[in-house]
């Protein structure tokens, strides 16, 4: 291998990784936003991990943050502004971020 095949190989390695700690941020993310609305809605801890599992399909499934934010509002009805609810995510997402940065997730359900 050449020097020039090394480094094409790290840099691949390093975008899988970085792509792999986003794929974890987000889902944390989500699976946080979506606790902290099950409290809002009242929902026991056993229908909270049914609904944190529907909100990272939403994610997966259709499109993203988007998709997230929509079923949320949704779901919260007045109980909560959009606004709010994108603040918290944000705030969930720059804290999972540092978590998988620091490699404390691996894995979010």
């Amino acid at each position: 291998m050449t020097t020039f095949d090394d480094r094409e190989a790290a840099y691949e390695a390093k975008f899988v990784h970085d792509a792999e700690m986003e794929f974890l941020a987000q889902a944390s993310r989500n699976k946080h936003i979506a606790f902290w609305a099950a409290a809002l809605l009242g929902k026991t801890a056993e229908q909270a991990v049914r609904y944190a599992k529907d909100i990272i399909r939403v994610d997966l499934e259709e499109g993203g943050e988007e998709s997230v934010v929509a079923k949320l509002m949704e779901d919260l009805g007045d109980a909560r502004p959009e606004e709010r609810v994108r603040e918290r995510m944000a705030e969930f997402l720059a804290d999972a971020r540092e978590r998988a940065a620091k490699g404390e997730i691996r894995s979010v359900l």
